[in-house]
């Protein structure tokens, strides 16, 4: 039986905000400011509406975090295991059907991220939905099954690192976003934040759009 296309209330939204920022010189890439405002309250606010409940993956900055009034989850396989690690604590924490995962450094998400990997999982009865920009994949911009984390879990512990590696154990979906393709510009050094920041400045807004 299909899998049906997942409600907002089935749906936790996490930042994935575990990173060790090197490219930003080393700083917690979730508090990196953007036009007066932190990296991780854009990403935050863009999932709300898409999510019946949030979470922030973290491992440093915890009391931070936790100001925003969002549970923080930290990784709980450790020893460097990367982003499948912080995607691993969310999967383990949520109590909804699903989690849809974005990382910090994407601060201009479409608001119907949520939908579109949704419709795209559903229509392929799949686990796993993933943005694709360009025929290039954005692995961390998924809609995932909340009911893998005991598989990703052991895939982990196996040696898995790459989260489409993870994904090819399970039946999953690439989901064309080209429409949208300047929502999935990821922040890596502080010279691409000033360039945004600047733009944003000369379209008179304190948003992407």
């Amino acid at each position: 039986m299909p899998w049906p296309v997942p409600e907002r209330d089935a749906i936790t939204g996490v930042v994935l905000a575990g990173g060790e920022g090197r490219r930003m010189g080393g700083v917690d890439k979730g508090w990196v400011d953007l036009a007066g405002r932190p990296l991780v309250e854009r990403v935050l606010a863009t999932l709300r509406p898409q999510a019946g409940a949030l979470l922030i993956s973290a491992n440093r900055s915890l009391a931070a975090y936790r100001g925003l009034g969002v549970p923080v989850v930290t990784d709980r396989l450790t020893g460097g295991l990367g982003p499948l690690a912080g995607i691993h604590a969310a999967l383990a924490a949520t109590e909804t059907d699903y989690l849809l995962a974005a990382p910090c450094d994407t601060p201009c998400l479409p608001p119907d991220l949520g939908t579109r990997l949704g419709r795209a999982l559903a229509a392929a009865d799949a686990a796993i939905a993933a943005v694709e920009v360009e025929g290039r994949l954005q692995p961390l911009h998924a809609l995932i099954r909340a009911d893998l984390a005991d598989d990703l879990a052991a895939a982990l512990a196996a040696g898995v690192r790459k989260p489409s590696d993870w994904y090819g154990r399970h039946p999953w979906v690439r989901v064309p976003c080209d429409d949208v393709a300047p929502a999935f510009a990821n922040l890596n050094t502080p010279a691409e934040c000033a360039a945004l920041a600047a733009e944003m400045e000369r379209n008179r807004s304190g948003s992407c759009a």
